[in-house]
């Protein structure tokens, strides 16, 4: 294992991590909702859940081929460049949004978080290259923990350009994005020659679409693993994306305590990245998994009968925010241990398609839910816990090539 490639792997994680945390749960999510469109009736909750569900739909549709040709052109860095540069540029055009630009700010965000989504899908495929088996738990873990210090200290320095000039907090993000990415395009493995040009790949990518399905689909423990990822993290993904809103329009936070909620929640979470990261090695991904969703489910029911006090949300938080960090990186360990050698690209670009298929399922979901029962965010909250109820009892179909006997 080389460690200047790992730590460059794990920088990035902490590069990209300051976009979800200020970008689409705490920040601008509020500022779209609240300000750009007006939450009256939630409609602007419904419009966010558009936004969200939009780029999470071009993703899911594009990943698995972008990722195919990817790995036959030999371009897995150079696509990754693309689309940090796609996502940076998104967000630089964030300060060109105000209130009553509605229209023009849900363009923004989804040709952002386009950028996001589609970069990360080149990322996770580095981890079985540059971590060995037994190991990659820990590297999994390794990489969000350092994510989650990174969303803390992204959401610390947004606290003071709120108060001053917010279009600030979008310079803020791109700049960070951009200059913790640095170290990956430095040392993470090269993109190695290939007899085929982009435009060759791409060809052969869409002609060869259904074998490459069919080859995922052979793969008994990958497609189960899959089908369950794509319920549970819907889950996930939908209360990261709808958190923001839930603690300041139903528990009452303000701006900055919301922002401070969150730099706690991104302490718990790299708390619980860290803790579970050795479990995940020794005791196999599909342990730790179940034992998370347990956990999420009962958060998410219990915000139903919760008081109306920020100090039993926050506390609630903490213990998903601890869930948070290992779901994430268990997953990605576990779907890093199922994959043929030579198709990491591909293949994870069908964990992104299970991945942000799902996710546009969720917030729609919440935004329905929520304007249906007059605004009830934890009517809209509480169904969630049915998706991941269902990934629990699919995932225990899957066997664990890691699990110890």
């Amino acid at each position: 294992m080389n460690r200047k490639q790992v730590g460059a792997w794990a920088l990035f994680d902490l590069a990209n991590s300051v976009y979800p945390a200020v970008i689409v749960s705490v920040v601008f999510q509020v500022y779209y909702i609240d300000t750009v469109v007006g939450n009256v009736g939630s409609i602007g909750d419904l419009w966010w859940g558009r936004a969200v569900s939009l780029s999470a739909l071009i993703v899911a549709i594009s990943s698995p081929l972008l990722g195919a040709i990817a790995d036959r052109a030999g371009m897995r860095k150079r696509f990754m460049a693309f689309f940090v540069a796609m996502c940076v540029t998104g967000v630089a055009l964030l300060t060109t949004v105000g209130p009553g630009a509605v229209t023009w700010g849900f363009a923004v965000f989804v040709f952002a978080n386009v950028g996001f989504e589609a970069c990360l899908v080149f990322y996770n495929a580095y981890l079985p290259e540059i971590a060995p088996p037994d190991q990659q738990g820990w590297v999994s873990g390794l990489g969000f923990g350092v994510g989650y210090a990174g969303s803390a200290l992204g959401l610390l320095l947004a606290v003071p350009l709120i108060e001053t000039n917010i279009d600030l907090v979008w310079v803020m993000v791109a700049m960070f994005f951009i200059v913790f990415s640095i170290p990956s395009f430095l040392f993470l493995p090269r993109d190695q020659p290939s007899d085929m040009s982009v435009g060759q790949a791409v060809k052969w990518g869409v002609t060869s679409f259904k074998g490459i399905l069919g080859e995922v689909l052979q793969e008994k423990d990958l497609r189960r693993f899959l089908l369950a990822f794509f319920f549970y993290i819907d889950g996930v993904l939908t209360a990261i994306y709808m958190s923001s809103t839930v603690a300041s329009t139903t528990f009452g936070y303000t701006d900055n305590e919301r922002v401070y909620l969150f730099i706690a929640l991104q302490i718990a979470a790299l708390i619980g990245a860290f803790a579970l990261a050795k479990p995940t090695d020794h005791l196999g991904p599909k342990k730790v998994l179940s034992g998370v969703l347990v956990m999420w489910t009962l958060v998410a029911v219990s915000l139903y009968f919760i008081p109306d006090s920020k100090l039993w949300f926050g506390g609630l938080a903490m213990v998903a925010g601890f869930g948070l960090g290992s779901v994430q990186a268990a997953s990605r360990a576990f779907m890093a241990a199922l994959i043929p050698q030579g198709k990491e690209a591909a293949m994870f670009g069908f964990y992104a398609l299970c991945g942000k298929s799902s996710s546009v399922i969720g917030p729609l979901v919440f935004g329905y839910v929520a304007v249906a029962s007059g605004g009830n965010q934890r009517l809209a909250v509480m169904a969630i816990s049915v998706l991941f109820l269902v990934g629990l009892v699919l995932l225990q179909r899957v066997n664990d090539p890691r699990a110890k006997t």
